[in-house]
């Protein structure tokens, strides 16, 4: 039997100035993609996985996201009082049980790979997943519930999700080695950080989910720095290969990069236009641009 996947990670800590000035008070992941934050869909993405328990590793100036999950008393009286029942819905249906919502810090800005390592106290000795809020995704299924669904049929270990790119983007990215595939499936026989396009050994990349089996953790210990001289957490994971399975998943659903202003304004009018009280209002603003 496969061990469920029941914590997931958020790292968080990230300055975001690619958004300078917006961010420069307010964290990236609190930017809103019509009228709910970044950092909601990626909780509200893994509520819909059977997630039971998120660490959030925040950094300095994060403290907007805590409140955002957690009880606003003074708005939900107001809410209340004024009778607009669907508002309080909106604002309260996040707030989960004490104790499902844990907190740590990452102290430096090191790398994804460090603020993963982070949280190992929390996570422990489980198979856990990584959702980065700047990867958005939209599909009928939760992209993490497909990811666990596909990690059942191959009997447990690593699943990362992954996509094509253009070749020219593969330095941006951390790109598979491909082995066999089968269907949506395909096995990852290596792993390197951001190759030049020339060296890159395929154009799948890895997007900013993961579900990582808790051995991660021992070669996080080393704190190796690898591309950009920070501690990457792809570098991590291609020492676990051959180990464990270890596979990535071509997901049904369109990823939006929101840690890119483009990718941004892109994921909010395709949010839009899937809204019945939005949709024919943003067409028509989108027609009038063209």
């Amino acid at each position: 039997m496969v061990d469920r996947v029941r914590k997931a990670v958020f790292p968080v800590g990230g300055m975001g100035t690619r958004f300078l000035p917006a961010t420069k008070a307010l964290p990236k992941e609190m930017l809103p993609v019509v009228d709910k934050p970044l950092i909601q869909y990626a909780v509200e993405e893994a509520l819909a996985a059977g997630i039971e328990e998120f660490i959030f590793v925040t950094g300095r100036g994060k403290s907007a996201i805590e409140d955002h999950f957690d009880h606003s008393f003074e708005l939900e009286k107001l809410l209340e009082g004024r009778g607009k029942e669907r508002e309080l819905l909106q604002v309260t249906e996040l707030v989960l049980r004490p104790g499902q919502f844990a907190y740590t810090r990452q102290q430096e800005p090191l790398g994804l790979g460090h603020a993963v390592w982070c949280a190992r106290e929390l996570v422990g000795k489980e198979p856990f997943a990584v959702l980065l809020a700047d990867d958005l995704v939209q599909s009928k299924t939760s992209c993490l519930k497909q990811m666990i669904d596909a990690r059942a049929k191959v009997g447990g270990g690593s699943v990362v999700a992954v996509m094509d790119v253009p070749r020219e983007h593969t330095q941006r990215y951390g790109i598979v080695k491909k082995g066999a595939e089968n269907g949506s499936l395909v096995e990852v026989k290596g792993l390197v950080e951001k190759p030049e396009p020339a060296l890159a050994p395929s154009t799948l990349s890895v997007i900013g989910r993961y579900i990582l089996e808790p051995d991660v953790f021992d070669h996080l210990d080393r704190h190796e720095k690898g591309a950009g001289g920070e501690i990457q957490l792809t570098d991590a994971l291609a020492k676990m290969i051959g180990n464990k399975p270890f596979h990535g998943l071509r997901f049904e659903g369109r990823r939006f990069d929101c840690g890119d202003k483009a990718g941004f304004l892109e994921a909010n009018i395709a949010f839009a236009l899937a809204r019945p009280d939005l949709r024919d209002q943003v067409r028509q603003i989108v027609r009038s641009f063209a």
